[in-house]
């Protein structure tokens, strides 16, 4: 999986990625500012709970810096919108495996429980969807402008033939012999 930078940014699809990051992002500072809210300890590790996941004002910290990092990416959009979608959305698929095994430990510092894992695991693939959607795919249409970008030769065969070519074809056309198929 490579991604391309030259990448056309003025097209529909980027819509797409903006507003996935700015929801994801405006849910991250949500959270993170109600764990602020509730005057949390630092690292506490006892439990409490904010819109059904456990956090400390660690974890607050890191959503509201993730949030804002994708609220900035869906407001700067193009490619660095999608590129950040991706990266976090890696983080926080990287974040749960982690997180999963730190259960329970003294090295849980962000007071992740098992809803906090699942939480990451659909973040993490949602904001990631939102990233490589029109960009990372086997299947892109051929009228996409990622897929005319990875292949300039095939998209020129592939273009419609404009009038004065559609005239120069005929006239070749016509100077062809035509074939008989009369001799059995």
């Amino acid at each position: 999986m490579r991604l391309r930078d030259e990448m056309p940014v003025d097209h529909r699809l980027s819509q797409v990625y903006r507003v996935g990051a700015a929801v994801c992002g405006l849910l991250l500072l949500l959270f993170g500012c109600l764990g602020f809210a509730d005057g949390l300890s630092s690292f506490g590790t006892d439990g409490q709970r904010i819109a059904g996941l456990s956090t400390n004002n660690l974890l607050s910290g890191v959503s509201v810096a993730f949030g804002l990092l994708l609220v900035v990416a869906a407001a700067v959009g193009g490619n660095l919108a999608s590129t950040v979608n991706i990266s976090v959305g890696v983080l926080f698929v990287l974040s749960g495996f982690v997180h999963l095994f730190l259960i329970g430990h003294e090295g849980n510092i962000l007071d992740f429980g098992m809803s906090n894992v699942v939480f990451s695991f659909l973040m993490g693939l949602l904001v990631m969807t939102f990233g490589m959607y029109g960009r990372v795919s086997g299947g892109l249409p051929h009228d996409n402008p990622y897929w005319r970008r990875r292949h300039p030769k095939q998209a020129a065969r592939e273009a419609p033939i404009s009038l004065p070519q559609a005239g120069i074809a005929t006239a070749a056309s016509d100077r062809l012999p035509e074939r008989r198929d009369d001799h059995v």
